[in-house]
C-alpha cells in the first residue's frame, strides 16, 4: 500500500467524531491491508512506530520538524512558523505550504522503515541526523501525506481513537460486526502489542489469537479490582470466604525476568536492555518501560528463585531511618529519568509481590489464585536484606476476621485492604469481583477516589492570575470518548496550583480533542491533550444536567496526579455510575 492511500485513509477518520464510522473506515483499511504491512499501519494509525511498551520515540520537538519542513520546502523556519502560529497545527500548516499535491509512490513500509532509523540515530550530531532525513521525507511525499508524518514525532497525530477501536475494526474487517472483541481482546490482554495482535489475526484469523499466550518481555495488562462498601458484602460477594492482603500506596509493577537470556541489540527491538547476567524488564500499570529507573529492583531479582517468571506487585518507598511506608507522592519520586542512583538511596522501594503469572516459561493464568500463591512463595526468598518481598495473607470468613485485619493495615500506615477470591483465575485487564480493593473511608458516601482525565483549565483571577490558572475541567472515559464530571476551583495548595498549570501548559492544544464532548458553557480557556490522569477526593456523587456524564462530583479536590495511570485506566463512566448505585 502507497502511503498516500493510508493518508487518505487518516483525513477521512479525521473527518469524523462517530465511534462505529472510524470502526468502519479503520474495518475497510486492515481489509486492504498486506500480511506484511498491517502492523505497521496499525502503529501508524495509533501514532507509533512501535508497541507502546517498547518507548521507540523519535524525539524530534516541534523546533526540530519546522527546520525540516522548512529545508524540504527551501523556505525559512520563520515563515513556517507563522503558518503554524496561524493556524495552530503544524500537519496543517505543511500542507497548506507544501506545493506538491500529486500522490506520491512511496510505499508504507518504506516510509515506516525511514521513520524508524530516525528514531534509532542517537549519540553526537543526531538531531542534525534527524532533521537531514525528515525533510527529505517531507520532500518527497504529496502535501497529504506530509500532513499526518509531521504530527506523528511530535504526538499530535489526533485521529481520535484507541486499541480498543482498532480491536473493534480488526473484528469488523472480517465479519462486518465486532463479535470478534472480546477474543481479540483477550489475546491482546495477555500480548499487548496491537501491531502483532493484527498481524496473527490478518494471517491466522481468531484462531491464530487464541492461541496466544504470555511471553517474557511484553507485558500483560494487569487485573483490576472492584468496590464494595462493607465487610459484609465482600464476604457475601466471594461466598463466605476470601484472601486478604494489605493495599500499599505505592505503584504497580510488573517484573519479567529470564536468565537463560541474554539479548544483544540485533535482537527484536524488544530486548535492548540486560543486566550484565541476564533480561530484564519492569513494567508499569499502563505498561511503561521503567526498567532503566529502577536498578535496585533488577538488581534484586537474581534472589529469585526461578529461572524465569513474571510477577506482579506495588512498589512502595519507605524511610531508611524509621521503615514507616511513605505517601503515593513521595514513592512517585523515583520514577524519574535523571539522578536515579542517588534518588535511589535517599528513597528505596519495597516490591510487594502478590501474583505470579509465567514461571520457567509456562503461563499460570488460568490456574487459581492459591495455586499461583503456592508457586509464588517457592520462588520469592524473604529476608532483611531482600527488597522484594512476599505480600502478607490472611484469610477471613466472617466480619470480625475481615475488620480485625483491616484495622491493623491502617494502624500501619497503609491505606486498606485487597479481598480476592482463592480459586480465581488471573483475568488479564479485567476489572471484576475476582478482586475487591477495601480502603480506609468506604464507609463514606463517595467510597472512593476518582480517577479523572484533566481536559483543560480556565484563567485564574484575584490571587489566582499569579498562578496563571483559576480552575481546570476533568472528565472520565466512556466509549472511546471524554465526557465532563467536575469543574475544579478550589481543594488545591498554592504548589499544586503551579503544578497543575505547568502540566497543562506542556500539553495543551489550539483546539478541543475530538474525543471531548463537552457542553459550550464549560469550555476552557485553554484546552489541553487526553494524557494528564488526576485523583480526585469528593462527598458524594450527584446527577447534572450540564455535565455530559449526566453525573458531577460534589465538593471535588485534588488527591494526587496519577504518572502511573494512562487514561484507559481513569474511572470509566460504568464504574462511576454503579459507585453511585451502590451508596
Amino acid at each position: 500500500m502507497k502511503f498516500s492511500r493510508l493518508s487518505f485513509y487518516f483525513s477521512e477518520l479525521e473527518k469524523t467524531t462517530s465511534r462505529l464510522t472510524m470502526t468502519k473506515i479503520l474495518a475497510d483499511l486492515f481489509k486492504e491491508s498486506s500480511v506484511a504491512e498491517i502492523d505497521k499501519v496499525v502503529y501508524l494509525s495509533l501514532g507509533l512506530l512501535a508497541p507502546k511498551y517498547s518507548a521507540t520515540e523519535m524525539a524530534m520537538a516541534e523546533k526540530m520538524i519546522i527546520r525540516a519542513i522548512a529545508q524540504a520546502i527551501n523556505s525559512d523556519s520563520r515563515s513556517v512558523q507563522k503558518e503554524y502560529k496561524k493556524l495552530g497545527d503544524l500537519g496543517q500548516a505543511v500542507f497548506q505550504i507544501k506545493k506538491n499535491t500529486q500522490k506520491s509512490d512511496i510505499n508504507i513500509e518504506e516510509i515506516f522503515a525511514k521513520l524508524l532509523e530516525i528514531a534509532k540515530d542517537g549519540g553526537v550530531g543526531s538531531q542534525e541526523r534527524k532533521v537531514n532525513k525528515m525533510s527529505l521525507i517531507i520532500k518527497n511525499v504529496d502535501n497529504l501525506s506530509a500532513k499526518y508524518l509531521v504530527r506523528i514525532p511530535i504526538k499530535k497525530l489526533r485521529l481520535g481513537f484507541s486499541d480498543m477501536t482498532i480491536l473493534d475494526a480488526l473484528s469488523w474487517s472480517k465479519t462486518g460486526n465486532k463479535s470478534l472483541r472480546k477474543k481479540l481482546e483477550a489475546g491482546f490482554s495477555v500480548f499487548s502489542d496491537i501491531g502483532q495482535i493484527a498481524k496473527i489475526f490478518k494471517k491466522d484469523g481468531i484462531k491464530g489469537v487464541e492461541k496466544i499466550v504470555s511471553h517474557i518481555g511484553i507485558p500483560i495488562l494487569p487485573a483490576k479490582a472492584e468496590r464494595l462498601g462493607t465487610a459484609e458484602e465482600i464476604l457475601e460477594k466471594m461466598k463466605g470466604e476470601c484472601v486478604l492482603e494489605p493495599k500499599y500506596d505505592g505503584f504497580r509493577v510488573q517484573l519479567h525476568f529470564d536468565k537463560n537470556k541474554k539479548p544483544d541489540n540485533n535482537e527484536n527491538e524488544l530486548f535492548l536492555f540486560a543486566t550484565d547476567d541476564f533480561f530484564i524488564r519492569i513494567f508499569s500499570r499502563n505498561l511503561e518501560d521503567m526498567t532503566h529507573m529502577f536498578p535496585d529492583i533488577a538488581l534484586q531479582l537474581k534472589n529469585i528463585n526461578a529461572s524465569s517468571a513474571i510477577i506482579d506487585g506495588e512498589a512502595i518507598a519507605y524511610s531508611p531511618k524509621t521503615g514507616r511506608f511513605l505517601p503515593f507522592q513521595e514513592t512517585v519520586q523515583r520514577k524519574r529519568k535523571h539522578d536515579i542512583t542517588a534518588k535511589a538511596k535517599e528513597i528505596p522501594l519495597k516490591v510487594f509481590c502478590f501474583d505470579l503469572l509465567s514461571l520457567n516459561g509456562k503461563s499460570l493464568l488460568s490456574l487459581p489464585f492459591w495455586q499461583r500463591r503456592q508457586e509464588l512463595e517457592k520462588i520469592i526468598i524473604s529476608n532483611k536484606y531482600n527488597s522484594i518481598i512476599l505480600t502478607e495473607q490472611a484469610v477471613a470468613r466472617n466480619p470480625g476476621e475481615f475488620n480485625k485485619f483491616f484495622d491493623r493495615v491502617v494502624n500501619e500506615g497503609l491505606e486498606g485492604l485487597m479481598a480476592k477470591k482463592s480459586d480465581s483465575i488471573y483475568q488479564a485487564g479485567a476489572r471484576n469481583f475476582n478482586w475487591v480493593k477495601f480502603k480506609a473511608g468506604m464507609t463514606k458516601e463517595l467510597s472512593d477516589t476518582i480517577d479523572c482525565v484533566v481536559m483543560g483549565y480556565y484563567k485564574g483571577l484575584g490571587k489566582r492570575n499569579e498562578f496563571g490558572i483559576g480552575a481546570f475541567l476533568v472528565g472520565i472515559p466512556d466509549r472511546g470518548k471524554i465526557l465532563t464530571v467536575s469543574k475544579i476551583g478550589t481543594g488545591l495548595t498554592d504548589l499544586q496550583w503551579r503544578e497543575m498549570y505547568k502540566r497543562i501548559e506542556k500539553i495543551k492544544v489550539s483546539q478541543k480533542p475530538k474525543e471531548y464532548e463537552v457542553n459550550k458553557n464549560l469550555f476552557p480557556d485553554v484546552w489541553c491533550q487526553p494524557q494528564l490522569v488526576v485523583e480526585i477526593e469528593a462527598d458524594t456523587i450527584t446527577k447534572s444536567p450540564i455535565h455530559t456524564a449526566g453525573l458531577a462530583l460534589r465538593f471535588p479536590r485534588l488527591k494526587n496526579f496519577r504518572d502511573d495511570k494512562d487514561i484507559n485506566q481513569a474511572t470509566h463512566k460504568h464504574e462511576l455510575e454503579k459507585i453511585k448505585l451502590n451508596k
